[in-house]
């Protein structure tokens, strides 16, 4: 905190040094480079898929998005966009070829820093109230702020979602992560709305390490898929959560939620994002990277008490990802459930006839014929209702969710143990072949399906 008091006097009496370093790109040779940072700066790496580079913090001191890096330390990084930062400044070295690498004293670590600080100051009243006695959220005990980031796709929002978490858990917080951006996937698999508490800061190689994650199975990387499904595993993800707290100790309630949030901020996307800032009781919004949705929110929060709405400016550091970089990193996301993330786990190949395994599809109930309709009304189908699948040769490659549901008309209200991959459908014999991360029977029979699909090579 005392490098951090620093930092924003610096901050406050130096303007910010624009230029600060030189870019090199290449990808041709394999090299070890060392660089020098100053106070305040930060080393942005980029690394291709494929390509794999080592960094190592020679001295000084240094963290990755919020997670401190220990002198020494020798870290790999594949497919990955990452910063170094550091308050005082260090020693890097790098080995191998990255796609891009280069120092910037551009940074928002120091807005990010005074972010933590603001919330740190909730939770410390949270806690205090709490141990008087005093009126609060679930179950009439105070808690933490509840923290949702907003914004545009490529403005950093899952950075400073990680910043904060690291920085509330190296203080000894246990903050709650809703990972509601269906199209990437923090917690789990993409096409999931995730809860898990976060008890210590995430390792700067493999990232966040959910411990028995709460997960609700969306199927689709967009929620314009299936609006009214997303509002109702939200609705459930929340109630759970809520349901929890009653029971949880004074620290997870003053430690609060912090909730990432998906890029889409326009038309139903923009409705969607304010009935998530309703339903998850949000009081803290973090608006990143765009003034008229600042302004949208601000005025959608007026006729609300004790929402503060706080604008941000998009990373400098965030980098466009387009549809194949989406694309890829969905896939590695996938890979690393059934391998980990460092492909040293071994996932376990079962099979099972069809009929010990129902699959199911919701919201793919056919339309009713225009003919047994009244005249003038159009056939709609039910967002919501159960349909059952047969097996067929075209859900290999799909990834279906394992429900802990006992029936099926608890399938909806249900969460999800865990996931499998279709590797053959065997149609002739009546017998499937899946993949699961681990040996033993499934831990339930109902399963369901949506759009994820998995090509392992």
């Amino acid at each position: 905190q005392g490098q951090r008091r620093r930092g924003q006097r610096r901050q406050r009496r130096q303007p910010a040094r624009r230029g600060g370093g030189k870019m090199a790109e290449g990808g041709d040779t394999q090299t070890t480079a060392t660089h020098e940072l100053q106070a305040e700066e930060e080393l942005r790496v980029e690394v291709d898929w494929g390509a794999t580079v080592f960094l190592t913090l020679v001295k000084g001191s240094a963290e990755i998005f919020g997670t401190e890096v220990a002198v020494g330390q020798r870290i790999s990084l594949s497919g990955e966009k990452v910063a170094v930062f550091t308050w005082t400044g260090a020693t890097v070295q790098i080995e191998g070829a990255p796609e891009v690498v280069y120092a910037s004293s551009e940074t928002l670590m120091v807005p990010y820093a005074n972010t933590h600080e603001a919330l740190e100051a909730r939770r410390r009243a949270a806690r205090t109230a709490g141990a008087a006695g005093g009126p609060g959220g679930a179950g009439g005990q105070p808690q933490g702020p509840r923290t949702i980031i907003v914004g545009p796709t490529d403005v950093g929002k899952s950075t400073l979602c990680r910043v904060l978490l690291n920085y509330a858990a190296r203080l000894g917080w246990q903050p709650t992560l809703l990972d509601l951006d269906i199209g990437q996937g923090t917690v789990t698999i993409p096409g999931t709305l995730a809860a898990a508490p976060v008890e210590a800061p995430a390792a700067a190689e493999e990232g966040l390490r959910a411990e028995a994650p709460l997960v609700y199975f969306f199927g689709h990387t967009s929620p314009s898929e299936r609006p009214e499904l997303y509002k109702q595993l939200l609705a459930r993800l929340v109630g759970t959560l809520e349901s929890r707290a009653e029971t949880a100790g004074p620290l997870v309630r003053s430690s609060g939620w912090l909730i990432n949030t998906m890029g889409w901020v326009e038309g139903l996307g923009y409705q969607m994002l304010l009935h998530t800032i309703d339903v998850t009781k949000a009081d803290v919004v973090l608006v990143l990277g765009q003034e008229r949705l600042y302004s949208q929110i601000s005025t959608a929060m007026k006729s609300r008490k004790g929402v503060e709405v706080v604008k941000l400016p998009s990373s400098p550091g965030a980098v466009p990802r387009n549809t194949d970089y989406r694309r890829k990193s969905r896939m590695q996301r996938v890979r690393e459930y059934f391998y980990g993330p460092k492909n040293d786990m071994s996932p376990h190949s079962s099979s099972a006839r069809f009929d010990e395994l129902q699959v199911y599809r919701v919201g793919g109930a056919p339309r009713a014929p225009s003919s047994a309709l009244p005249i003038g009304a159009e056939a709609k189908q039910d967002p919501l209702k159960l349909t059952k699948v047969q097996w067929a040769p075209d859900m290999v490659h799909s990834v279906l969710a394992v429900s802990h549901a006992e029936t099926v008309d608890d399938v909806l209200r249900t969460n999800v143990a865990g996931f499998i991959y279709v590797t053959d459908v065997d149609v002739t014999k009546g017998r499937v072949t899946y993949m699961a991360p681990c040996p033993g029977p499934l831990p339930g029979k109902l399963l369901l399906t949506g759009s994820i699909k998995w090509l392992e090579s």
